[in-house]
C-alpha cells in the first residue's frame, strides 16, 4: 500500500513536471505573441483559436499564462538559489567554527528574521525599486536566514561525528572538511526546505506582482494578470481561473514535493 508520503511525492512530482514542460515549451514557442493586442478579439471566450480566451486587450491568455509562469518560475528559482548558496556559507561557517563568527553572523541572521517576510520584501523593493532582478535580490535575502539556521544545525551535528575526527587526525584542513566532507552529507536534509522555499517564492513573487512591484508591463506576470482579471470576473471568469490555476499548480506541486521529501510516513 502506498503511504501518504510516497503519494504526495508522486502527485507533487507529476504536477511540477507538467508545469515545467509547459514552461519549457513556452520558452521556444507560444501560439501567439504574449504582448500582441487585437482590439477585435477583446474578452473572447475560450475556443479553438484561443484555448483560454483573450484578455481586455485581445491578448491570448494561454500565451501570457505560459510566459508568466516561466517568469515566476525563474524568479523563484533564482531567489531560492541565492538564499541557499549564502545560507550554506553562513550556516557552514557558524556551525563549524562557532565563537565570534557564530555570534556576529547569527545576530545578523536574527535581525532579518525579526521582520515579517512580506513586510521586509516590500521595504527591500522600495529600496531597490521595482523590476524582475530587484525582486529576485529581495526574495533571495529573505530566504537566507532559513537556510542558514538549518545548515548551522546540521554542520554542528556532523562535526561531532567520527569521520570528521578522522579527517582532522589525518591533517585535512578545516575548509576542506567543511565544504568537501560535511556539506555533501547535509544536502539531502535541505531538499524539503528547498521545495518549501520555492513554494514560498512563487507566492511571494505573485503577491509582489499583484501589488505592481514585480515584473513590469508589458511582460506577463501571473500576479499582475490576476490583479487585472479581478475587474472582469463577471464578464470573463476564464481570465482569473486560468491564471489562478497556473499559480495553484506551481504551489501545489512543490508543496506536495516538500511533504513527500520531508513528511512522516503514514499508512
Amino acid at each position: 500500500m502506498i503511504n501518504t508520503k510516497d503519494r504526495n511525492f508522486r502527485i507533487g512530482a507529476g504536477s511540477t513536471l507538467v508545469m515545467l514542460l509547459i514552461i519549457l515549451i513556452g520558452l521556444i514557442w507560444t501560439p501567439y505573441d504574449p504582448n500582441a493586442m487585437n482590439a477585435s478579439e477583446k474578452m473572447a471566450a475560450p475556443g479553438l483559436r484561443h484555448p483560454l480566451g483573450t484578455d481586455n486587450f485581445g491578448r491570448d491568455i494561454f500565451s501570457r499564462v505560459v510566459q508568466g509562469a516561466g517568469a515566476t518560475f525563474l524568479i523563484a528559482l533564482c531567489s531560492v538559489a541565492i538564499g541557499l548558496l549564502v545560507g550554506l556559507l553562513v550556516g557552514g561557517l557558524t556551525g563549524y567554527y562557532g565563537g565570534w563568527i557564530d555570534e556576529i553572523l547569527m545576530r545578523l541572521n536574527d535581525s532579518i528574521t525579526a521582520f515579517p517576510s512580506l513586510l521586509l520584501a516590500l521595504v527591500l523593493i522600495a529600496v531597490f525599486h521595482t523590476g524582475k532582478y530587484n525582486i529576485i535580490l529581495a526574495l533571495g535575502i529573505i530566504f537566507i536566514p532559513t537556510f542558514a539556521r538549518i545548515v548551522r544545525m546540521e554542520v554542528a551535528r556532523q562535526k561531532s561525528l567520527d569521520y570528521v575526527a578522522n579527517a582532522k587526525l589525518m591533517g585535512v584542513k578545516s575548509m576542506r572538511i567543511l565544504f568537501v566532507h560535511i556539506m555533501p552529507n547535509i544536502l539531502p536534509v535541505l531538499l524539503s526546505t528547498v521545495a518549501i522555499g520555492f513554494n514560498n517564492a512563487v507566492l511571494a513573487e505573485a503577491s509582489m506582482s499583484y501589488l505592481g512591484l514585480g515584473v513590469q508591463p508589458p511582460d506577463p506576470s501571473l500576479g499582475r494578470m490576476l490583479n487585472e482579471a479581478q475587474a472582469y470576473l463577471s464578464r470573463a471568469p476564464w481570465y482569473a481561473l486560468s491564471v489562478g490555476l497556473a499559480i495553484i499548480l506551481l504551489v501545489l506541486g512543490f508543496g506536495l514535493l516538500s511533504e513527500g521529501l520531508g513528511g512522516e510516513d503514514r499508512a
